[in-house]
């Protein structure tokens, strides 16, 4: 069994396709606001495309410019992507990456939050959860290979503004910030190709940053990630070893309070096998430990197959997605906030 912090309950990953923030308060609270600890603005609009939005605002930074080559994503992914790259008048120094929109819109979901806390329709308990990629998520998905040294410093500091600035205008305690780690598990993986030597070093110096970022008394999670472009993985894991790595790593590196670690769970994957590395976590004591064990598409008889394999090794774990809901029917919604509901009831 692993030792870690209590977790129970259940963990919103993001992106939940409402019409705005004040619907997704308002649907989610009244039925799971009791077994979350944390409860996100469902990044809708635009965000629910994880980070698509994103290529606007390399595309319109001073310094870079659409690429005439497109390329493909992740291995055996024959979607056509778009790309940038540094016009030849500009240099690395030069690179200025424009306000990404992630602090602008935190900021207006916070104004609904604290607004619906205290009217009671938000527990008191509930901290507000902004959900962020990691900059070289958007780097080596958008940016061509030979520029990407020379962006991710300019799209880092970027990013660290927009922390900066969600921490001057969103009141400490009432604040939880994720960092959505995907592109790095497709590295670790070896379905993406990394700009850095030393990739796995290269991956906890940079996650290390971000996390040097934010204070103490600010809340800080990962949720560890494959994709679901389409309900699709951009490759199947073939069990829980590289999730693993990636949490004690992180545990190793980040030399603050780590509140908690959410990982994916494949839908037909409620053998042992796929659990059996999760033994080896060595979590700080604090840290929470999600399952992404639900599916919708089994349902409440499905997660608790899942479940049952996943508490042979583990103790204390909570429940959610594998991963954000902003790809999802709208029809579907409801019926999956109630799952969370009951399953989270019966998590021990």
């Amino acid at each position: 069994m692993v030792n870690k912090g209590s977790a129970g309950g259940a963990h919103l990953v993001g992106s939940i396709p409402f019409a705005n923030a004040e619907e997704v308060f308002r649907t989610v609270s009244p039925i799971l606001g009791n077994q979350l600890r944390r409860i996100p603005d469902g990044e809708t609009g635009e965000r629910s495309m994880y980070i698509l939005w994103q290529f606007d605002v390399l595309k319109n930074s001073p310094g870079l410019e659409p690429s005439s080559e497109g390329h493909y994503g992740f291995q055996d992914d024959r979607r056509r992507m778009p790309r940038v790259k540094l016009k030849a008048e500009f240099s690395s120094q030069d690179l200025y990456i424009n306000a990404l929109g992630y602090a602008e819109a935190a900021i207006g979901s916070y104004k609904s939050f604290a607004l619906l806390k205290r009217e009671g329709v938000i527990p008191q308990h509930l901290r507000f959860q902004v959900s962020l990629p990691t900059p070289l998520a958007p780097v080596i998905s958008f940016v061509a290979p030979e520029d990407r040294p020379l962006v991710e410093p300019a799209y880092e500091k970027a990013m660290l503004k927009e922390i900066s600035d969600i921490l001057k205008a969103i009141p400490h305690e009432d604040l939880a910030i994720q960092w959505d780690v995907s592109r790095e598990m497709a590295v670790i993986e070896g379905a993406l190709e990394p700009h850095f030597d030393e990739p796995e070093k290269g991956i906890s110096e940079r996650l290390l940053r971000l996390a040097s970022a934010v204070p103490e008394e600010v809340e800080i999670g990962y949720h560890l990630c494959y994709g679901d472009f389409q309900h699709r993985h951009f490759m199947e894991p073939k069990d829980s070893e590289n999730l693993t790595k990636m949490a004690n790593a992180i545990s190793a590196n980040v030399h603050r309070s780590i509140n908690w670690i959410h990982f994916p769970v494949p839908r037909d994957r409620d053998d042992l096998s796929y659990f059996a590395p999760l033994r080896g976590l060595e979590l700080h004591p604090e840290t929470e430990l999600y399952a992404g064990l639900i599916h919708h598409t089994d349902g409440v008889e499905g997660t608790r197959k899942r479940m049952a394999a996943a508490g042979q090794v583990l103790k204390d774990f909570g429940v959610g997605t594998e991963c954000g809901w902003g790809r999802r029917p709208h029809e579907t919604l409801l019926e999956l906030i109630r799952i969370h509901h009951e399953i989270a009831n019966s998590v021990v």
